[in-house]
């Protein structure tokens, strides 16, 4: 059964009056966003630099007369380089409908009197993309003319290579691409590494083996991945004897960002050495195969998320008793591994009847840990029910819209005789670009920045024993660097330097943090929407972009 979210007082009214108050609604929100208009007209304008032509005796002369017809856009694009889908006032700032609009103008779709007024044009996407995130599929509806043939190639032309229109439909005249969209595909990129289980040494790993010895068959180990890390750190062992440094500074080595550069921001001889040793490590990774019993316990988890459930513990801000909680998911799919460079991948596609903030990264989290630590797929049941379960988020990095789903709508759409919206007829050219424009971004940033592995290991790193008696200052010390898609915070404890890789989102901080043990006070209601990480240490409070929150509290150890 789908879920589907009902105010109960409105449920007990007659339907008659269940419309009723949803077309009011629907004229209050009309009528808001008209006053944004009349407060923000800046918004209307797109092309402020259109002067319509005159006559000799000043009079407009109004281009020929075509027809507009209502239309679903199928598109696909890269957010590399744009700030986001939605277009924006300043006219400098790149945006994915900016560019739309702009070839729609130049291709002829849409008139020259009309390219300065979005709202002339009934402009209107499926789903919104933050800055830098992808799409292989979305659909924006509008009002073009579209009476040439070749309006698709020339539009296409038009756009940048990043930037794709599979295909345009007609639709009636009351079409919302947004409202009527009944589910969306969801796909996460995963570099198949992340399976592997936590590095001997590291402090999940001593937890698993402690935890195995006094509760056999607590932990299964894999004589496969025990075999991998044996030869890896053997790799690394040889690296580091050639390049002569001791084996305690070694853990330490490419963590230390004033060891590894000096002041002019120059590598140093130390830094020289350490890369050497993590880059023996990096290509045995790169290197690893994901056997079929991690894949088919992968798969057996994520199927775990299938049906309706209530995922208060995949988002922030909810509770196990909010009604908006509960979510309904169709399918989850894994593909089989592929290469992309010298990386082995899979792709997963969700396929959600809606989704939460942050929900997809959280279950991908979930169902990756579960494989990483041998659990049995069954756990994440629990994660459904009242107990409360802090989750981290994965990296931001995989994830990408594939496309929304118009089931209801279509039928609809054939009884009026137009074509359906469906995507999978342009399932070839999408799957071309993906390769050529996403994947290959999504690899080239994880070369560089080995954002998945830097989540884990975060993860399986962290010291908490002596968490009961110690404030956060003793973790999280100053800032190292800062970008535009994550801050890189040295942590301290007990003379062991940790790096944690997060986003600039405050609550992936408390994910992490919570995640191995170390609650956020409970009285905390979550930071504002753009928050990022304030830190105090010695009395003293760096603030690092918007609406920061000082921690003051200290943190009991709780698991």
């Amino acid at each position: 059964m789908e879920d589907v979210e009902v105010d109960e007082q409105v449920y007990k009214r007659d339907q008659v009056s269940k419309w009723t108050r949803a077309r009011k609604e629907d004229k209050r929100e009309n009528s808001n966003k008209r006053q944004k208009t009349e407060e923000r007209p800046d918004r209307r304008s797109s092309n402020n630099d259109y002067q319509p032509r005159v006559d000799e005796e000043g009079n407009v002369i109004k281009s020929e007369r075509r027809p507009k017809r209502k239309v679903a856009c199928m598109i696909g694009y890269c957010g590399t380089g744009y700030n986001g889908m939605q277009i924006q006032n300043n006219p400098d700032v790149k945006t994915i409908e900016g560019e739309l609009f702009q070839a729609f103008i130049n291709a002829g779709a849409i008139s020259q009197e009309n390219s300065n007024d979005l709202k002339k044009n009934g402009f209107m996407r499926a789903a919104r993309t933050d800055k830098g995130v992808h799409a292989a599929g979305n659909v924006i509806s509008c009002k073009l003319i579209i009476e040439d043939e070749d309006i698709l190639q020339k539009i296409n032309k038009a756009l940048p290579e990043q930037i794709r229109i599979w295909g345009i439909e007609r639709t009636n005249r009351s079409f919302d691409c947004r409202k009527m969209c009944s589910s969306r595909v969801y796909e996460y990129l995963l570099p198949t590494h992340s399976f592997l289980p936590p590095r001997p040494g590291t402090v999940l790993y001593g937890q698993l083996k402690e935890e195995s010895t006094a509760n056999p068959g607590f932990y299964r180990d894999n004589e496969e991945d025990e075999k991998w890390w044996k030869e890896t750190l053997a790799a690394m062992d040889k690296v580091k004897a050639e390049v002569g440094l001791k084996d305690e500074n070694v853990p330490d080595a490419d963590q230390e960002k004033e060891k590894l550069y000096n002041e002019e921001g120059q590598i140093t001889e130390f830094g020289i050495k350490a890369k050497k040793i993590k880059q023996a490590e990096n290509t045995r990774r790169r290197d690893y195969k994901v056997s079929n019993d991690k894949l088919e316990l992968f798969r057996d988890a994520l199927k775990q998320y299938e049906g309706s459930h209530n995922f208060h513990n995949y988002t922030v801000g909810k509770n196990y008793k909010d009604p908006s909680a509960r979510r309904y998911m169709k399918s989850t799919k894994v593909s089989e591994p592929f290469i992309i460079g010298d990386t082995e991948w899979v792709s997963i596609k969700i396929h959600g009847q809606s989704f939460m903030l942050h929900q997809i990264r959280k279950m991908i989290a979930m169902a990756v840990m579960l494989v990483r630590t041998g659990c049995p797929a069954t756990r994440i049941n629990e994660t459904f029910s009242s107990t409360r379960v802090n989750i981290p988020k994965a990296p931001a990095l995989g994830l990408l819209l594939e496309n929304p789903v118009y089931e209801t709508y279509n039928s609809m759409l054939e009884k009026y005789g137009y074509n359906k919206i469906d995507f999978s007829r342009y399932q070839k050219e999408m799957d071309d670009f993906k390769m050529k424009f996403i994947y290959d971004k999504i690899y080239n940033e994880e070369r560089r920045e080995n954002s998945f592995h830097g989540f884990f290991g975060f993860i399986d790193n962290f010291e908490n024993e002596e968490a009961e008696s110690l404030p956060l200052t003793h973790y999280f010390g100053q800032v190292i660097t800062s970008s535009d898609s994550a801050l890189q915070y040295s942590s301290l404890h007990l003379h062991t330097t940790v790096v944690a890789v997060i986003d600039q989102h405050f609550d992936t901080l408390l994910a992490s943090l919570v995640a191995v043990g170390l609650p956020v006070d409970e009285g905390y209601a979550g930071p504002p929407e753009e928050a990022v990480v304030l830190v105090e240490e010695s009395g003293e409070a760096f603030e690092l972009g918007h609406s920061p929150y000082l921690f003051h509290h200290y943190y009991r150890y709780c698991c």
